[in-house]
This record gives C-alpha cells, sequence and structure tokens, in this order.
C-alpha cells in the first residue's frame, strides 16, 4: 500500500505489545508472550495456527493481540468490580469500555485512589471530613504521586509534604490511611494484571500438551518499571495462579520500535522472495 501524499510503502503496521513482544524476542528466542503494563494494559502471545479460524493452514504459530484492556466489557468482571471502579468508569471518556484496563493501568489508578479518598472523607475518616476543591478535581491525583507515597524510604511526615503539595491539607493520621489506600489500589492492580499473564501463559502451555512450560514474557510501561512494588506483586501472583510455568521477565530496554523494524525487515524479505518466486 503506497501513500501518494508522503511516499511511504507500508510494510507492517505493529502495536506496541507486539513491537515489544519482537524486541525481546529477538535478544532471547524463548519470548513468545508481549506485556505493556504503563498508561495502558494489553498483551500479545504466540498462539498455534490450528486455533485462529481466520487464517487457513494448521502448522506453525501466530500473535494473537488481545487488546485485554477491553475484557469485562461484557459484564463478566462485574462481580469483582467496586463502587470506585463503578465512579471512575462513569466520569470516563469511555464509559463501558476497557474496564480491565481501567482496574490495573496506570492512566486510571490515580483516579480510584481519589474516589476513595472521597467516600472516606464523607464518612469523616480523612481531612476532619472536609472535601476540598483539590479532591474534587479530576485527575489531580497522578500515578507518579502514588509511587512516590508508596516508596518504602518515605517517612510519614513526606507523605504529608506531598499531600500538601496536592492542596491537601493532612495530619499524621490522614497521611497513614493515605498511604495505606495507595498502596491497596496499586497492590490489586498488580495482582489483576498477574491473573492476566498467568491465564496467557497457562493456556500456552495447556496448547502444546505440556506439563510444565518455560517461557519468557517482554514487558514494557511506565507502570511496571517505575513503580516501587508493582512489578513484584505482578511476578508473585503470576507464580501462584501458574505453578506449572516457569516464566522468566525481560525489561524491553528499546522500547517497540526496535521490535517493529524486525517484522519490517521480515515482511520485505518475504515480499523479495516472493517477488522472485513469480
Amino acid at each position: 500500500m503506497e501513500n501518494p501524499e508522503f511516499e511511504l510503502d507500508v510494510v507492517a503496521i505493529v502495536n506496541d505489545t507486539v513491537g515489544t513482544m519482537m524486541t525481546c524476542a529477538y535478544e532471547e528466542p524463548s519470548c513468545e508472550v508481549g506485556l505493556i503494563a504503563g498508561t495502558g494494559s494489553n498483551a500479545c502471545y504466540m498462539e498455534e495456527m490450528r486455533n485462529i479460524e481466520t487464517v487457513e493452514g494448521n502448522e506453525g504459530r501466530m500473535c494473537v493481540n488481545m487488546e485485554w484492556g477491553a475484557f469485562g466489557d461484557n459484564g463478566c468482571l462485574d462481580d469483582i468490580r467496586t463502587k470506585y471502579d463503578q465512579a471512575v468508569d462513569e466520569n470516563s471518556l469511555n464509559e463501558g469500555k476497557q474496564r480491565y484496563e481501567k482496574m490495573c493501568s496506570g492512566m486510571y489508578l490515580g483516579e480510584i485512589v481519589r474516589q476513595i479518598l472521597i467516600d472516606l472523607t464523607k464518612r469523616g475518616f480523612l481531612f476532619r471530613g472536609q472535601i476540598s476543591e483539590t479532591l474534587k478535581t479530576r485527575g489531580i491525583f497522578e500515578t507518579k504521586f502514588l509511587s512516590q507515597i508508596e516508596s518504602d524510604r518515605l517517612a510519614l511526615l513526606q507523605v504529608r509534604a506531598i499531600l500538601q503539595q496536592l492542596g491537601l491539607d493532612s495530619t499524621c493520621d490522614d497521611s497513614i490511611i493515605v498511604k495505606e489506600v495507595c498502596g491497596t489500589v496499586s497492590r490489586r492492580a498488580a495482582q489483576i494484571c498477574g491473573a492476566g499473564m498467568a491465564a496467557v501463559v497457562d493456556k500456552i502451555r495447556e496448547n502444546r500438551g505440556l506439563e510444565h512450560l518455560d517461557v519468557t514474557v517482554g514487558v514494557d510501561g511506565t507502570l511496571y518499571k517505575l513503580h516501587p512494588h508493582f512489578n513484584r506483586i505482578f511476578h508473585q501472583t503470576v507464580k501462584e495462579l501458574a505453578p506449572k510455568c516457569d516464566v522468566t521477565f525481560l525489561l524491553s530496554e528499546d522500547g517497540s520500535g526496535k521490535g517493529a523494524a524486525l517484522i519490517t525487515a521480515v515482511g520485505c524479505r518475504q515480499r523479495e522472495l516472493d517477488a522472485q518466486q513469480h
């Protein structure tokens, strides 16, 4: 497909999840899963061709971009969604969509925390029962504040200073509660994300009829890289929920661009071979 305006020759369209998997697979051939755990959340994996209904042939494997952020849009997650998740969803730009992502990605964690803090304040447990203008402001609680507040090196005085930067006048008791809320929200996010990954690797193992699977997952995303506890809890959850899988997580140092370039190179090479045959 050529674009006359820019004289572009589009060889492949690759999203960041697939690009991340391919970047890591170049370094480590056992990498057959890609994960983005950052502002958004998504995964891809190598599926057996015999299970792909839309493509002819049963030999080999094909990469499936799961778009797992949309999991739960049919209501299957409703029994574990809280009133805070519902409030975040109702105030979002895409209500009713990407429900799984809204529970475990960086874009929404701060907003879940804000909804909980509002509720606790209304019930008189926080900020002397006074809901400030700051707390009413959507998006005021960025995920980077969660990372800062949850840092093990941070004393309560520093947590209080962060809250004051946000315009929240807090006591030491308030700071303890806020830190606990942040920890609970991000722990749940890591466990929910880990549950998804455990299901993927165990499906690969079952597909191949293996008693035990060794697999590598290529990972990118700010939540995974920068949050002080997310990746540890995530790894622990995968280990607990997929005990028959030995999963190695490989951080993508080069992002997804390198993987996209590799796919393009393979596509160009294949096109040359096809041209020679014809």
